[in-house]
């Protein structure tokens, strides 16, 4: 087993967190009352898993770890190109994975009665994903992406933060904001995860200092000047 070199489950509640907050907005306009949001951090990363519970609990299943390949189909995985790069590749429907086995010289495959279910695939991925990787092995990842889009197969380049920064949808989409820093000058990072067409935000800075904005806050909280130098005389804030 592995672990995200990230804060997933962090990222997964903030969102679903910022979800439960709307819902109780909108049901305070119609009822008039607040309410409390009750969430665990592993709840909304729980509810990704499927229907995995379900069937424990009705078959008493319990879904083996299956890396980057699926029980539902195949070829399904990461492959390494010739140039020390990968690509992921998806075969989500019978005709995806029979071009895609005639586009890495195996059309043989195709006549195999289990290759005709996503199922029957899945219990023969090692000999597919051995057919995929070795055809991938030998050619650049360029040249790969290039061949499995002109054979209309479902294929993507691995990128690492170098690949981000430099693709032109990113860019057009403005997924990547290039924001001013008072200490480190202009600095790229994520840009608010959607667009608004009325009231779209942004991203204004990489971060304040420590305190800078304590008496705004404070203030728009209701508490007066004096108030706060008490507070601050006290060690408070």
């Amino acid at each position: 087993p592995t672990l995200p070199p990230f804060g997933l489950a962090d990222s997964v509640t903030a969102l679903a967190t910022a979800y439960a907050v709307m819902l109780a907005l909108r049901a305070r306009d119609l009822t008039g009352a607040g309410q409390v949001v009750d969430l665990a951090i592993i709840e909304p990363i729980m509810a990704m898993l499927g229907p995995q519970i379900t069937w424990y609990d009705q078959l008493g299943y319990v879904q083996p770890r299956l890396g980057n390949r699926s029980s539902n189909n195949a070829p399904r995985n990461t492959y390494r190109c010739a140039d020390g790069r990968w690509v992921a590749v998806s075969t989500s429907a019978q005709s995806i994975a029979e071009r895609v086995m005639r586009l890495v010289g195996r059309p043989e495959l195709v006549d195999e009665p289990w290759f005709a279910s996503g199922s029957g695939r899945a219990a023969h991925a090692d000999e597919l994903d051995a057919a995929v990787s070795a055809w991938v092995a030998q050619r650049g990842r360029d040249e790969v992406v290039a061949a499995f889009e002109a054979a209309e197969a479902a294929v993507a380049p691995v990128y690492d933060v170098r690949d981000i920064l430099a693709d032109p949808q990113y860019a057009a989409l403005g997924t990547v904001r290039t924001v001013p820093d008072e200490e480190l000058g202009e600095v790229r990072m994520q840009n608010v995860p959607f667009r608004l067409s009325g009231t779209p935000g942004e991203i204004r800075h990489a971060g304040r200092r420590h305190g800078q904005d304590t008496d705004e806050v404070f203030r728009a909280l209701g508490l007066a000047d004096a108030e706060l130098a008490a507070l601050r005389a006290r060690g408070v804030i």
